[in-house]
């Protein structure tokens, strides 16, 4: 027999959540592989497969017997367990007999608590189908599932009832159950094609997907499903002439819906076109899992793509019963949206002042006020109207009592710009409304206009500051009020954006519109200190590292915009031969410094010139250097003051090796020191450059 053997393991449940069967089925192979390894079954080659019914892994190869393992147990120290005669003690033969062998088999061993007795041996290894359903329940349970389900009346728990288990080790079935579940070797294809009810046996484990393909009418392979479910939309929607309205997240969620993919086209009534077309998106994608298709020329055709799971004899049936489930959701959208143009958003502000924001902050009337006050201050330093900038910021949340954004949250923001511009408020403000809460998401886009750019910092810039005077900072595990991502948000707009605004003046703007009974003195100050902390996460992700972020960040930049050019400028000086040894010198210089006992300030534009040559070779050098850095740091030219203060590089070391910094003589040394601070008043007007890796 094979030493090794593949392994198939399949879960089969009723219909799994499908938002996240693609996380589950990504996690169960690979907490199954780490248990496999745990148990050093040296698991090889592993295929994961999910479908609405089914969580499966195969594994080309894993040991049928784990290796034997040498291992050795301490017992005793050796007074214990020995007598003043050399026989063993009771101890001893406890010990022995938990080891499962005689006194003759145990030693006496050195260790760092003293000398002990031990044994030392070979502990044969677990036949792997022994190990195997241990491993497979171990897997099961650290899925990422927040609520699990019991079903009958077991104690078993899973994010759904499991009707069947298959566990194959080469053609044999695994020995044993899984969560009350017999494993066996008979799977489950399609409800409604194929060889549904009376089962399907799978004798090998290689065999598993041809089976499910053949005789099931199951693709078990989630990405090869994926591939066909696409090309199925793609090809439809070119014959429409148009192409699909999707995203890689909705073609997720419609693959794991389907076990046989059959995509069709439907019609709808060309009047729905008058409703804004990001609602019809929302009703045919979230209601339907619909398709929308788009014209050549940009606009939504009166047509959608459905992706049925089963391949019917009649598939006008079909399609005509997804036309009729389908549009009654675009009547409901066209209702809202005639029904809310009945009161402008501006009639709307009073609907605000009956919604809670937070039981200390008060509604979302005074937030909205906030935010337009908030807006109105920061305008003027990003080129945007200070009038439509708080116009924009006080109906901003007006939407959000509307029964469109009732009906489909996910449209707040942006169905308040299509009110907006149909109340003849502007384009500028329309369009600040519609996309103030970009970015919404990692590789979102920001907003495109310098207004609408206003109205999201001011909204970010008050949700921070307002929740942390009402609540404080979030929890390691808990950020009801997404503070993280509003944070990273208004980061990004700052630097991406390349605004050079003051963020802790911006904050303390915030702040000091909250009730004073409210925000703490502080508030700003650890506001400020939350979005460092993100911002290192932000450079991190970037492919900084961390060292340049800590060299910036002990300089403590206000704005967000600057700290940026002087990172990338620190990121470019470190590809400098003279980089790393100036690093190290910057070092040295920080650590003279602190332990001198004598306190000196250095200005790097009048250096004490010294007795000694080297010494005063460097305090021409730096002031020679400084009077080309410092009108470069002005213009913020980070990047070029560097490489002029690079020129130190020969005297600094010259210094460092013939000349004695702590002196004997109390004025040659304040001196030397006086031209050390300069140095490093010189270089931390770009960063502190001590806190690069050396």
């Amino acid at each position: 027999m094979a030493e090794e053997a593949p392994l198939l393991v399949e879960i089969g449940t009723e219909e799994l959540p499908p938002r996240v069967l693609r996380q589950l089925m990504d996690a169960f192979a690979s907490e199954l592989v780490k248990e496999l390894d745990q148990a050093r079954l040296n698991p090889q080659l592993v295929k994961p497969f999910a479908s609405p019914r089914r969580l499966a892994v195969r594994i080309e190869s894993i040991k049928r017997v784990q290796p034997d393992e040498k291992v050795e147990r301490l017992g005793p120290k050796e007074e214990a367990a020995l007598d003043k005669d050399g026989n063993w003690t009771k101890a001893a033969i406890g010990f022995a007999r938990s080891c499962g062998v005689d006194t003759e088999s145990l030693e006496v061993v050195e260790t760092e608590k003293g000398r002990r007795i031990a044994w030392r041996g070979n502990q044969p290894g677990k036949y792997a189908q022994d190990l195997i359903p241990e491993a497979i329940e171990a897997a099961l349970k650290r899925l990422p599932i927040p609520k699990r389900m019991r079903w009958g009346a077991g104690e078993a728990e899973f994010v759904r009832p499991i009707h069947w288990v298959v566990a194959l080790l080469a053609d044999e079935v695994v020995d044993g159950s899984i969560l009350g579940i017999p494993c066996g070797r008979v799977t489950y294809g399609h409800r409604f094609h194929g060889a549904a009810r009376e089962g399907i046996v799978v004798e090998r484990s290689v065999d598993y997907e041809k089976l499910l393909m053949e005789r099931g009418y199951v693709i078990a392979d989630f990405h090869v499903r994926r591939q066909r479910v696409e090309q199925d939309i793609l090809s439809h929607a070119q014959r429409l002439g148009g192409s699909p309205v999707i995203d890689d997240g909705l073609l997720d969620e419609i693959t794991a819906l389907v076990e046989w993919p059959v995509a069709l086209t439907g019609d709808f009534d060309e009047r729905f076109l008058a409703v804004p077309e990001e609602a019809l998106i929302s009703s045919m994608q979230g209601h339907q899992r619909c398709i929308p298709v788009r014209s050549q020329s940009g606009r939504l055709l009166a047509s959608f793509i459905a992706v049925a799971n089963i391949e019917s004899s009649n598939p006008d049936e079909v399609r005509r019963g997804n036309e009729r489930v389908i549009r009654p959701r675009l009547a409901d959208a066209e209702f809202f949206w005639l029904q809310d143009r009945r009161k402008s958003l501006a009639e709307r502000l009073d609907d605000l002042a009956a919604v809670t924001f937070h039981r200390r902050l008060g509604d979302l009337r005074s937030r909205s006020q906030r935010i337009a006050e908030i807006a109105s201050v920061l305008a003027p330093y990003i080129g945007a109207d200070k009038d439509n900038a708080r116009r924009a910021g006080e109906l901003c949340k007006a939407d959000l009592v509307t029964e469109m954004v009732g009906e489909f949250p996910d449209l707040q923001g942006i169905m308040g710009g299509y009110y907006a511009a149909a109340d003849g408020e502007g384009e500028d403000v329309s369009q600040a409304i519609k996309e103030h809460y970009k970015p919404a998401f990692a590789g979102d886009q920001l907003p495109s206009t310098e207004l609408g750019l206003v109205v999201s910092v001011a909204d970010r810039v008050d949700t921070l500051v307002s929740i942390f005077a009402a609540d404080g900072p979030p929890s390691a595990d808990k950020d009801p009020f997404a503070l993280r991502r509003a944070a990273i948000g208004l980061l990004r707009c700052l630097i991406e954006g390349g605004y050079d605004l003051n963020l802790l003046e911006l904050l303390e703007t915030a702040a000091a519109q909250l009730p004073l009974d409210i925000a703490p003195d502080d508030v700003a100050n650890q506001v400020f200190i939350f979005c460092q902390e993100r911002l290192r996460g932000y450079y991190t992700d970037h492919g900084y590292a961390a060292e340049f972020y800590a060299a910036v960040a002990a300089v403590r930049p206000l704005s967000m915009f600057d700290f940026h050019r002087r990172l990338t400028a620190c990121a470019q000086f470190w590809q400098l031969s003279e980089a790393e040894s100036l690093a190290a010198a910057n070092k040295r210089i920080r650590n003279i410094l602190k332990n001198a006992d004598e306190c000196v300030a250095g200005d790097p534009a009048t250096p004490p010139p010294g007795t000694e040559s080297a010494e005063q070779e460097l305090a021409s050098a730096l002031k020679q250097s400084w009077q080309k850095a410092r009108p470069l740091i002005d213009d913020g030219d980070y990047s070029n003051a560097l490489i002029a203060l690079a020129n130190l590089y020969v005297p600094i070391n010259r210094f460092f090796d013939e000349v004695m910094v702590m002196d004997d003589d109390p004025g040659k040394r304040a001196k030397r020191l006086q031209l050390l601070d300069g140095i490093r008043v010189a270089f931390s007007s770009v960063a502190d450059l001590s806190e690069l890796p050396v």
